[in-house]
C-alpha cells in the first residue's frame, strides 16, 4: 500500500532532479513539457489502484508545495488516473536527445526515480511493474537510437494530416491512426498542360519534364526488378523574387503525387520564422513540427541562406538545417525538400554544411521576366479577372513591361511587380468608374490607358 510522508520532500526531490536537467541544457525552457511528461507518468502509473488521499497529497505537493489549495481533489484524480494511458515518446524529449544527451539522459534517470517513488514500496503490483517497463523502456529506446526524430519510424505509419498539412484527430491510446481520405491523383497530362501553360520559364519546364521522365522510367525498372542508380528529389531554387519558384513547387508536388513519389501532394512553405526560436532544443523542435506536417508532400524553404546569417557566429538556423537534413536521409520516401533564394546568397548557404550539397542533387535556376513575358502575364491575369485593353492602353502596357525589365535593379519584383500594377490599375479603374452615371458591362471590363498605374516608359 502506497503511504505518503510529507517531511519526505517530494518537491524538492522532484527540483533537484529537473534542475540538473535544465542546468545541462543551460536554460530550463523545457520545463512544462517536463512537468506534464512527469504527470502524465504518474497518472498512468497510479491507474486501476484504490487511490487514497495519500495519493491526492504525493502528487498535489509534487508541484505545488505547500499550496494551501490544492490542485488535484480526490475524485478529480481518481477520474484522471483511470483516464490516463501510457504516453507516446514527446517530441521535446526526442529532441533533447538530439540536441543534449546528457540532459536526455538525466531526465530519464529522473523520471525512473520519481515513479520509483510514487510506486507501491512492495512492488509487488503487476500494473504498475508492467507500466514502468514499457514507460521507461520507450524513453531508453529513443534515448540510445540513432534516430531519437523518429522519422523512420514516421515514414513507415500512416500518412497524418489534411491536404492542407494540418495533424489529423488522434487516434484512441492503442488504436492505429486511420489512413486520411485522399482524393484521387490529378492525371499527368493535365498537370503538364498546366506546366506549359506557364509563361516563360522553358529551361525549367525542359527540367522538370526530363525529371518527370527520368522518375517514370526509374520506377518501370524497379517493377522489372533490375537496379536504378540512387536519385535524390531534394532541389534547389535559385533566382530573383516573382520568378515563379513557390508557383513551380507547387505543381511539382501535385505531379510526384500524380506519378506516385508523395502520397498528399501538398506544399509546406516556410522560412527562417518557421523554423527557428529562441532556444538551442526548441528550434529542433519547431521544425520537427514543420517536418511532420510536410511529410508526404514537399517542405518549400524560402530564403534559405537567413539560417546561416553573415557574423551570426554560432546561430540556432544550424541546428533548423540539421533537422531538416536528418528528415531528408530518414524521410525520402515520404518527403521533398526544396530550398530556394537569390543565386549567390543561396551558393553561401549549400556550402556552409557539406550535408547540404550532398544531399541537393536537382538545381534549378529562375531567369527573369523579359519585358514581353511580364506583359503576358499582365494579359492573362485581364483574361482571368474579365478585363480587357484598350489598343492605347495594351501599347502603353507593353512599352512599360519593356522598360521595366530593361532598366532592372535589385528591387525589380518579376510577376510581383506586373500583379502590384494590375491591382492598383483595378482600383484606378474603379475610381474613373465610380465618377460615371450608370457604367455598362464594357465600361466595368475595360482597362484605359489612365487606369494603368505604373513606371512610365522612358524615352
Amino acid at each position: 500500500m502506497f503511504k505518503y510522508e510529507p517531511e519526505a520532500n517530494l518537491h524538492g526531490f522532484y527540483l533537484v532532479k529537473t534542475n540538473a536537467v535544465y542546468k545541462a541544457i543551460g536554460h530550463a525552457d523545457f520545463a512544462s513539457q517536463t512537468d506534464t511528461l512527469a504527470r502524465t507518468l504518474v497518472l498512468g502509473l497510479w491507474k486501476g489502484q484504490s487511490l487514497t488521499e495519500d495519493h491526492v497529497k504525493a502528487i498535489n505537493d509534487l508541484y505545488s508545495k505547500g499550496q494551501p489549495r490544492p490542485s488535484y481533489l480526490y475524485w478529480e484524480l481518481v477520474s484522471a488516473a483511470g483516464e490516463a494511458e501510457l504516453p507516446p515518446v514527446p517530441d521535446f524529449f526526442r529532441v533533447l536527445v538530439l540536441t543534449n544527451p546528457k540532459a536526455a539522459r538525466l531526465l530519464t534517470e529522473g523520471l525512473r526515480a520519481l515513479l520509483g517513488r510514487l510506486s507501491d514500496p512492495n512492488r509487488s503490483n503487476e500494473q504498475e511493474n508492467r507500466f514502468l517497463a514499457a514507460a521507461m523502456g520507450a524513453l531508453e529506446a529513443v534515448l540510445n537510437s540513432d534516430d531519437p526524430l523518429g522519422f523512420r519510424e514516421l515514414s513507415r505509419g500512416p500518412v497524418p494530416g489534411s491536404a492542407a498539412g494540418e495533424p489529423a484527430a488522434s487516434a484512441r491510446p492503442g488504436e492505429p491512426e486511420k489512413e486520411e481520405e485522399l482524393p484521387p491523383p490529378e492525371k499527368l497530362e493535365d498537370l503538364l498542360e498546366e506546366l506549359d501553360s506557364l509563361v516563360g520559364l522553358e529551361k525549367i519546364k525542359t527540367d522538370v519534364r526530363s525529371l518527370i521522365n527520368l522518375i517514370k522510367v526509374r520506377k518501370l525498372r524497379e517493377e522489372a526488378e533490375l537496379p536504378v542508380p540512387e536519385l535524390s528529389l531534394h532541389m534547389v531554387f535559385t533566382g530573383n523574387p516573382g520568378t515563379g519558384k513557390t508557383t513551380v513547387a507547387r505543381l511539382l508536388s501535385r505531379l510526384y503525387r500524380s506519378i506516385g513519389v508523395l502520397k498528399k501532394g501538398t506544399l509546406l512553405e516556410v522560412d527562417r520564422s518557421g523554423l527557428v526560436a529562441g532556444y538551442v532544443g526548441q528550434t529542433a523542435l519547431k521544425t520537427l513540427e514543420a517536418v511532420k506536417k510536410a511529410r508526404g508532400g514537399i517542405l518549400f524553404v524560402d530564403e534559405a541562406y537567413s539560417l546561416v546569417p553573415d557574423g551570426a557566429g554560432n546561430d540556432f538556423g544550424q541546428e533548423a538545417i540539421s533537422t531538416i537534413l536528418k528528415a531528408m536521409e530518414d524521410m525520402r520516401e515520404e518527403l521533398v525538400v526544396i530550398v530556394a533564394g537569390y543565386p549567390e546568397p543561396m551558393e553561401r548557404f549549400i556550402s556552409s554544411n557539406p550535408g547540404l550539397e550532398s544531399r541537393f542533387g536537382k538545381y534549378f535556376q529562375f531567369e527573369d521576366y523579359t519585358g514581353e513575358e511580364l506583359m503576358r502575364i499582365f494579359e492573362s491575369l485581364c483574361r482571368k479577372n474579365k478585363y480587357v485593353l484598350e489598343p492605347e492602353a495594351e501599347t502603353f502596357c507593353r512599352d512599360m513591361f519593356i522598360a521595366l525589365y530593361r532598366d532592372r535593379d535589385e528591387n525589380f519584383g518579376n510577376a510581383r511587380d506586373v500583379r502590384n500594377i494590375f491591382e492598383r490599375s483595378v482600383s484606378n479603374q474603379a475610381n474613373r468608374l465610380a465618377a460615371m452615371e450608370a457604367p455598362n458591362k464594357d465600361d466595368l471590363m475595360t482597362f484605359k490607358k489612365e487606369d494603368i498605374v505604373g513606371e512610365k516608359p522612358k524615352e
